[in-house]
């Protein structure tokens, strides 16, 4: 008997008790939705948070103040004020060094014709938009001649925009106060809304770090370098190089704390991916036991298909029936009672993981690999499960089938 025959038969067994059929695909429909749910809502959180810290900067590392120790008191971290735009510009000489930015932060309250607003104002380098990924909606950034110069100009984010400009009008060309000092608004930035930490990414002022030194802290430290590799593979050789560059410029002797300290964007993505992964392999194995129930309920049901269709076997066997084909009719049936579940399971689990974006506001995704995996597994579990009822029909003597009652 041709494959296509055999399953033809099998199908004609299955259709002949529906209900029964579809209460055995139960188990494995509501297994393999329940993965594919999983596996989506775990992925989906995974990406959320490598593009969110993707949209904080190119291949970024972080260089921030260290701790000192005066007269045996630790500061802390954020005590030493030893970062300065010289160290920045030292840095952006290494090799795999594409871009470097100083950055200056300071509260104030920013007053534009009758309307006032207390934001951050960071002084940075014409180089923040490229380490920081963040383009500008209109006008232009400004240039290094504006820092040389330590030029009066700003650019706005969208939050500060909104409030001193509530008309919608182009802030562009227009005078604002920052403490008392007016500043030309040369150009605002696209919307990168809420960081990771629920902060407002569009509620600031940026500025040349020269006028914000000069203007509004009058030190010479700024207080943090934004250091932007070439290739995020080069991450890690380029904070060993910034390490041993600032520890020769800053003098630290072998054995002696830095006075610095630099924190690597990708060592934090690659440890939220490590544990997203985790979890999701976590809430995937506890699916996957709505499977192997799934799959018990099948071979209980291909048993008692075996038993109920005694007669019809030895009839077949009878008249000249192989074993064989006996085996290969009950291991079809067990896989597709096993293959068709697991296809309803796939597509109850990915409208459940559309229903769970829109509902809850979770960000989802279903990759391709696992929904044809969690078939496959189905038909693997039909197989596991099925051959045993199958193997049990094949081996039954002919003629004590035909005496069966």
């Amino acid at each position: 008997m041709s494959f296509l025959a055999t399953l033809r038969l099998a199908a004609q067994a299955l259709l002949r008790n529906r209900v029964r059929s579809i209460l055995t695909m139960l188990g494995i429909i509501i297994g393999v939705a329940a993965v594919i749910v999983t596996i989506a809502i775990g992925v989906g959180a995974r990406d959320a948070v490598q593009s969110q810290i993707d949209a904080l900067g190119s291949n970024l590392l972080i260089v921030l103040p260290g701790s000192l120790n005066q007269s045996g008191v630790r500061t802390g971290n954020g005590g030493a004020s030893t970062l300065t735009p010289a160290d920045g510009l030292a840095i952006a000489k290494l090799p795999a060094v594409a871009a470097v930015s100083p950055a200056v932060n300071v509260r104030a309250q920013v007053v534009a014709g009758g309307n006032n607003w207390s934001t951050t104002v960071t002084g940075v380098a014409p180089t923040y938009p490229f380490v920081r990924k963040w383009s500008i909606a209109s006008g232009s950034f400004f240039t290094d001649a504006d820092v040389s110069s330590a030029a009066k100009v700003c650019v706005l984010g969208t939050t500060v925009v909104q409030n001193l400009f509530p008309d919608g009008g182009s802030p562009v060309g227009q005078t604002v106060l920052i403490r008392n000092v007016p500043f030309t608004v040369i150009g605002t930035l696209v919307s990168k809304g809420q960081s990771g930490v629920g902060q407002d990414q569009d509620d600031t002022v940026l500025i040349p770090y020269t006028a914000a030194l000069q203007r509004m802290t009058g030190q010479t430290s700024v207080g943090t370098l934004m250091v932007s590799a070439t290739d995020a593979s080069q991450t890690d050789t380029v904070q060993n190089e910034v390490t041993g560059l600032l520890e020769q410029r800053h003098r630290i002797v072998a054995g002696q704390p830095d006075d610095f300290q630099i924190r690597n964007l990708q060592d934090i993505a690659a440890t939220a991916s490590q544990t997203g992964t985790i979890l999701e392999y976590l809430l995937a194995g506890i699916a996957s036991i709505s499977l192997l129930v799934g799959g018990i309920g099948i071979m209980n049901i291909m048993l008692v298909s075996v038993t109920e269709r005694t007669r019809e076997i030895g009839l077949r066997m009878a008249v000249g029936a192989r074993s064989s084909a006996i085996l290969r009719q009950f291991l079809i049936e067990a896989i597709v009672l096993a293959t068709t579940g697991g296809a309803l399971g796939a597509l109850i689990g990915s409208l459940a993981t559309v229903g769970v974006a829109r509902l809850a506001g979770w960000a989802t995704a279903i990759p391709p690999t696992s929904v044809a995996l969690a078939i496959g597994f189905s038909a693997m579990v039909g197989v596991f499960f099925g051959y045993a009822p199958a193997r049990k029909a094949a081996g039954l003597d002919p003629i004590e089938a035909l005496r069966f009652e």
